[in-house]
Parts: C-alpha cells; sequence; structure tokens
C-alpha cells in the first residue's frame, strides 16, 4: 500500500504499474496522474471514477484482453492477476461451479462477443451468475453501458486497496 503523499510525489512511471493493475487504459491514468496533488484519497477516486466515465468501448475492450473469464484464476504474478485472484476467491473451484461458468461464460460471450465482467469483489458465486443471466437481455449498447460502469468499479476500488 502507498500513501496518498507518496502517490502526489510519485514520478509518473513510478506509478504506471500501480494504475495499470487497476485499469489498463493510458488515457485514464495520464488523466489521473495530470491532476495531482489529491487532498485526499475521497478526491483521488472521485477523480479515477469520474475519468472513467469517458472510457470507450475500445479502450473498455483493451483493457480487458488479459482479463481472466469470471470463475477462471488469473495467471502470472502481476499487480493486476494478483487483484483478481484476489477478488474472484474460491469461485469455480469445484468442478460443477466450474462447469456451471464456462457454460455461463460462452452463453454471454456468444451474445456480445466479448467477456463477461463483474466486480466480483463482495458478490457471491450465486448473484454474479444471476446478473449474467439478467445481463444476457441487454441490447449491445446497453451491455457495453454496464462493462464500463464494472470495469470503473473494479478499478476504483483498486486504487482504494492501494492508496492510504
Amino acid at each position: 500500500m502507498m500513501k496518498l503523499s507518496e502517490f502526489n510525489d510519485a514520478a509518473p512511471e513510478e506509478l504506471t504499474e500501480l494504475l495499470a493493475a487497476c485499469a489498463p487504459i493510458p488515457s485514464w491514468r495520464s488523466a489521473i496522474l495530470a491532476r495531482r496533488p489529491y487532498a485526499s484519497v475521497d478526491e483521488l477516486t472521485e477523480t479515477a471514477a469520474e475519468m472513467a466515465r469517458g472510457w470507450t468501448d475500445l479502450e473498455v475492450d483493451g483493457a480487458l484482453e488479459h482479463h481472466p473469464r469470471i470463475g477462471e484464476k488469473a495467471q502470472g504474478t502481476s499487480r493486476e492477476a494478483e487483484a483478481s485472484r484476489r477478488e474472484q476467491g474460491s469461485l469455480g473451484a469445484d468442478e460443477a461451479a466450474q462447469a456451471e461458468w464456462i457454460s455461463a461464460n460462452e452463453a454471454y460471450e456468444q451474445r456480445f462477443d466479448r467477456i463477461f465482467l463483474i466486480r466480483a469483489a463482495g458478490r457471491s458465486d450465486r448473484e454474479m451468475r444471476s446478473q449474467l443471466e439478467l445481463r444476457l437481455q441487454n441490447s449491445p449498447e446497453e451491455e457495453a453501458a454496464v462493462r464500463r460502469e464494472q470495469l470503473a468499479e473494479i478499478a476504483v476500488r483498486r486504487l482504494e486497496q492501494a492508496v492510504s
């Protein structure tokens, strides 16, 4: 964890990995860095949330290129992979749950040609699967907006956990 004063004073290149682990979107990272110094963590996270509202579908898709599917374990040792494993916890730990997630992810991907994204932290397996079923009813435009909101929630939550 980094103190807010350290975040405010760090060279931009020192914060690249930390911010990329929250959301690997260069325009977002640049906007957050350009508004330093922050008077509080709340100001930082409010700014992060505000900057996320402008993400394009292309930026969201790019950010999710290496994101694991819900129910799959992230590979690697990067901050992003570690955060993803922590957020998904024991999701899909048993074979039956794993099979259900594989099927649910396939249905979503057939419908939207993208991976299903949801803020997993603080949600149960059942709640996330229910959300997936509900979101299958969305139009592609509605679902793009929901995916952007979910990625923003993940990014802001990770930032809150990284800076105190």
